[in-house]
């Protein structure tokens, strides 16, 4: 469970980042399943995954994927990561008991394609009648995350103003508040294989694209408070009905 200060920290800024939060040979086993996963969605992908493809000038470069749905389908190991003690412990500290998977989803920001991500706050996305701003993301690095390959950026606080306006588009990440650019007020999250940081999901964030010869490959975790929408989630890893 969190400290006291992490839990002040969460709150105050809107995101924490756990070190080490998951073993090393656990990060291994993904990022072997996972290998050559741009080449094998192209060629035949499960019907219930959903991946959404960069978009290139050039016809000719090889497909890169963008983000890939529903994850723990293509990763045995992200299936188990996502409903560990250690991942759902941090999760309970800062929903409650009752918990339910939203979705777990692959950022595959692949070396010099990866574009960048606009800044946004995901309730835009989740937003329905019937739900709350409750749920929460742990972004788990699978490769190192540095500033040169899109680190995630967070604007501290952010989480406090409110579900802002957002802009619409007819692609992937269509949802936003503006095109990625540099802010002064954007804290960078640099992360290695393993580590984790946890958000709300009103807090601003986005990330730049991925400018250097190396992959950064992570994967996003998002969990809901059981019984706000549960037509939205997929199973229920804690609490009422477990």
């Amino acid at each position: 469970m969190l400290s006291p200060d992490e839990k002040r920290f969460y709150d105050e800024n809107g995101y924490l980042l756990i070190k080490e939060l998951i073993p090393l040979d656990r990060i291994r086993q993904a990022a072997k399943e996972i290998e050559n996963i741009h080449a094998r969605m192209a060629e035949s992908a499960p019907e219930s995954v959903h991946i959404s493809w960069e978009t290139f000038d050039d016809p000719t470069r090889p497909r890169r994927i963008l983000q890939l749905m529903h994850s723990e389908l293509v990763s045995p190991a992200l299936d188990r990561t996502l409903r560990s003690d250690a991942m759902l412990d941090v999760v309970e500290s800062l929903i409650g008991p009752d918990i339910s998977l939203y979705h777990s989803k692959l950022l595959l920001k692949a070396a010099r394609h990866g574009t960048a991500i606009p800044w946004h706050q995901d309730y835009a996305y989740w937003k329905q009648d019937d739900n709350q701003p409750l749920m929460v993301n742990c972004q788990l690095a699978i490769d190192p995350a540095t500033r040169e390959n899109g680190c995630i950026e967070f604007i501290p606080g952010s989480h406090k103003w409110g579900l802002q306006e957002h802009e619409r588009a007819q692609r992937a990440f269509g949802v936003f508040l503006s095109g990625y650019h540099p802010r002064e007020d954007a804290t960078p999250v640099e992360m290695e294989p393993g580590d984790g940081v946890f958000f709300p999901s009103l807090v601003i964030h986005g990330s730049a694209a991925n400018t250097s010869k190396k992959d950064r490959r992570m994967n996003t975790f998002a969990y809901n408070v059981t019984g706000n929408n549960m037509s939205q989630c997929r199973e229920i890893l804690r609490g009422k009905g477990a």
